[in-house]
């Protein structure tokens, strides 16, 4: 059975910075595309960054470009968001998602299969 758990969510300062978790069990991470996605209130769900299934390649979204970092740890099975330089309007529930193989659009939410169950990150003063 394929699951997906985020962790690492939390409150902090305009500035800060936050590192998101997301352990995957019933499948090898390494061999399907994975993603972070976000909603904030009264939004779409909207893509944040991926990882490419065939060759590692990231993309990301331009509004998180040389903040958020998107990295896989296979050994461990998880992969990680790391935030840096946080802003109010990144304040949304985010959400880890896999797939395989790479979807054409891979920030379309509506592309993607398997889904953890979010995390709350609020970015206020």
């Amino acid at each position: 059975q394929v699951q997906l758990v985020e962790s690492g969510g939390g409150l902090v300062q305009p500035g800060g910075s936050l590192r998101l978790s997301c352990a995957a069990s019933g499948f090898t991470l390494a061999y399907y595309a994975i993603g972070w996605f976000r909603q904030a209130p009264g939004k779409e769900r909207e893509g944040v960054s991926y990882i490419n299934s065939y060759d590692g390649r990231i993309y990301s979204a331009d509004s998180v470009k040389g903040r958020f970092s998107i990295a896989r740890d296979s050994a461990k099975n998880t992969v990680y968001l790391q935030m840096n330089s946080l802003k109010p309007e990144d304040t949304a529930v985010y959400y880890c998602a896999a797939t395989v193989p790479t979807p054409p659009n891979g920030l379309d939410p509506d592309e993607w299969d398997y889904w953890g169950q979010g995390a709350q990150v609020t970015v206020s003063s």
